[in-house]
């Protein structure tokens, strides 16, 4: 809170109006001396209060210092160490640029966890309202903010025995639950289809607002929920579904089964579904290592920026007519996005999914116009689920 609205009086200030000293509880003097330019004063007692305004002012509340801040934030994996993968690599670029949810499919040990965890190092830097607010989430859990974590995007990665309200809040006090804490940030949840569905039906209103209102006999608790979200499976009980070496020991019912605990109007709100395939040893154990995470965040940076710049907002945002507005197709790429969307059988939401994720592609090009090659890519990212028999 002190965070926030130190931000809105550097606004004030920045617009023109008079500056004005900050006054806040002692224990947040330091957190709110993290933005730049405000004075900012910490009162432990009431009496202290008074003293800073009594004339002749003699126990004047000395400046708040800011908390100290790491230099240099640690490094975090690095997407060198992921080795073959290319078309899951590429989709991860695609997911950082556009801000799209993905979700990833394939057997054990393919690397859908090393590549889900290093989605957070290709991100854009966070900005300084974005940081306020994470900071702001973070604040009400017990642990509190911690400094060190100022400026750098979260990543939640919940058990998948993790109940509703852990997930979305709650409590007599309602405190922020996973989807709030990841808010800027990436929420990744492994073995997705293990999570109870009643509550991986809950994210599905944040996925589409950003926002997570817990209601209680005493009032109502807004929290806010703006995560990037990516989450892992395996094609089926057994793991080995479509595996070249090793024999799939499920029923078609059982995969049909297994597969349909992620329900249509979720699995409908990712973005990206992409497979990862199993590898032969010698790419995974002997290939070359791939492109850093420092070479693919520039990038991302560069089509952030070119979305930013155009829209000012990521694509994922996007909505209603903004999506005509800037997506606009060749002929032939329009052709083949509506024949796919009838060969496939997708919803309205589906169908403009697909078309901010190509918008996302030709910005990593460059390109204005979405093209066949672009819309051609953007379809291959939807089609990672596949049923046996």
């Amino acid at each position: 809170m002190a965070m926030r609205l130190a931000r809105e009086n550097a606004a004030r200030h920045a617009a023109g109006s008079t500056p004005r000293a900050f006054l806040v509880a002692a224990g947040n003097g330091a957190e709110a001396a993290l933005i730049e330019d405000l004075t900012v004063h910490g009162a432990a007692t009431l009496r202290e209060v008074c003293g800073h305004f009594t004339p002749p002012h003699e126990h004047r509340l000395a400046r708040a210092v800011p908390a100290a801040l790491a230099l240099i934030p640690e490094p975090g994996p690095d997407m060198r160490d992921v080795r073959g993968q290319a078309q899951a690599r590429r989709a991860m670029e695609v997911a950082a640029a556009g801000q799209h949810s993905a979700l990833l499919v394939g057997p054990p040990g393919t690397g859908k966890s090393m590549l889900a965890q290093r989605l957070p190092g290709l991100l854009p830097p966070m900005s300084l309202d974005e940081a306020l607010e994470s900071a702001a989430v973070l604040s009400l859990t017990p642990g509190g903010f911690k400094p060190s974590r100022w400026g750098v995007r979260p990543c939640r990665s919940p058990h998948h025995t993790a109940s509703g309200p852990a997930m979305v809040g709650g409590g007599g006090n309602p405190r922020p639950g996973e989807i709030s804490l990841a808010h800027h940030g990436v929420l990744f949840l492994d073995e997705l289809p293990e999570f109870d569905r009643k509550v991986l039906e809950v994210l599905r209103e944040p996925l589409e607002s950003g926002r997570i209102t817990i209601a209680r006999a005493a009032g109502h608790a807004d929290f806010p929920a703006c995560f990037q979200f990516v989450a892992a499976m395996n094609p089926c009980p057994c793991g080995y579904l479509g595996h070249p070496e090793r024999a799939c020991r499920c029923t078609p019912d059982q995969v049909r089964r297994y597969q349909s605990k992620i329900s249509g109007p979720l699995l409908d709100r990712i973005d990206l579904q992409i497979e990862v395939p199993a590898q032969d040893q010698g790419e995974m154990l002997d290939g070359p290592a791939g492109e850093s995470s420092e070479v693919v965040r520039a990038r991302v940076l560069a089509a952030r920026e070119r979305q930013l710049a155009r829209q000012g907002k990521p694509n994922s945002d996007l909505a209603g007519r903004e999506i005509e507005q800037h997506c606009p197709l060749e002929p032939t790429a329009q052709a083949l996005l509506r024949g796919a969307m009838a060969r496939l059988a997708w919803s309205a939401r589906s169908y403009f999914r697909v078309l901010k994720v190509a918008r996302t592609i030709a910005d990593l090009e460059g390109a204005e116009v979405l093209t066949a090659a672009h819309v051609g890519e953007a379809i291959q990212y939807r089609r990672a689920l596949r049923t046996a028999g």
